[in-house]
């Protein structure tokens, strides 16, 4: 994507962290398909790291030869689902700790020296919170649901794994939770199409989720849901001021709550035929 040509972690490409205090080692996960237009940032921004593991589903593009290049461990794994492609992952660390990322994300220098300075604490939480950067058509989302975006990455591997959602998936951690500072950066659309076509995709999981689970859609899962997470999205939490960005993300949003309830309503219709 060209945003990345403007961003603080493509800057910071090549730099190492300062800091050199004796610390515990740290292996990164990423788990990839078809990701060759990101995948190189995303490992150049964790090169201090002592194991990168990359776990592919199989990908037709230059994924595997871009990993291979950079020295990541290359893992090929038949796609699971997105949670357990990366518990699978994190079956593979040889470390204690993890930093989990996907192919689309980056870590900034800042974020960097501030894992680092975790590795060394004696006395750090069993996993952290990462604020997350979504960087929409080359620009950051300052505004709305995506920020701040937290999401738990930094973690000891004996007290964390992803939970079993099939969309949406997020590390559960036994014991004390932090939070980070500086953010990860996201990059993850290339254009409406494809956002609009990931809210489809995301809803359909996010659907058979909630059948599984006995779940039924009513009324207000059609109108009113989407309308309120439209208005909280775009109007309390100030999405307009990201622009025609914050308003995409925001339709995009309440698309995806509408579609949930239209595939959920559909499933359940097939469990009521004979």
């Amino acid at each position: 994507m060209s945003g990345l040509a403007e961003t603080s972690a493509e800057a910071d490409m090549g730099k190492e962290p300062v800091s050199e205090s004796v610390r515990e080692p740290i292996s990164v996960t990423i788990i990839a398909h078809n990701e060759a237009e990101r995948i190189g940032a995303c490992i150049d921004s964790v090169s201090w790291a002592d194991e990168i593991i990359v776990v592919d589903a199989g990908s037709t593009d230059d994924t595997q030869e871009i990993c291979r290049k950079r020295g990541a461990l290359l893992i090929r794994h038949p796609w699971q689902g997105y949670a357990a492609q990366k518990n699978f992952a994190l079956s593979k660390v040889s470390h204690s700790w993890i930093l989990s990322l996907d192919a689309d994300e980056c870590v900034s220098l800042e974020l960097s020296e501030e894992i680092l300075s975790v590795l060394s604490d004696e006395a750090p939480a069993e996993g952290y919170r990462i604020p997350r950067k979504n960087i929409f058509f080359g620009r950051w989302l300052r505004h709305g649901d995506l920020w701040p975006d937290y999401q738990v990455r930094l973690f000891q591997r004996k007290a964390g794994a992803f939970n079993e959602k099939s969309v949406h998936e997020s590390v559960v951690v036994e014991g004390r939770v932090g939070v980070l500072s500086f953010p990860l950066e996201h990059y993850s659309y290339d254009s409406l199409f494809d956002f609009f076509q990931r809210q489809v995709k995301y809803a359909k999981l996010s659907a058979e989720d909630l059948s599984s689970r006995g779940a039924q859609p009513g009324i207000a899962d059609f109108v009113i849901r989407p309308l309120w997470r439209f208005f909280k999205s775009y109007v309390l939490k100030t999405g307009f001021r990201d622009g025609v960005n914050g308003l995409w993300v925001s339709v995009g949003s309440a698309y995806y709550v509408f579609m949930r309830a239209a595939f959920l309503w559909e499933l359940c219709r097939r469990h009521e035929r004979p």
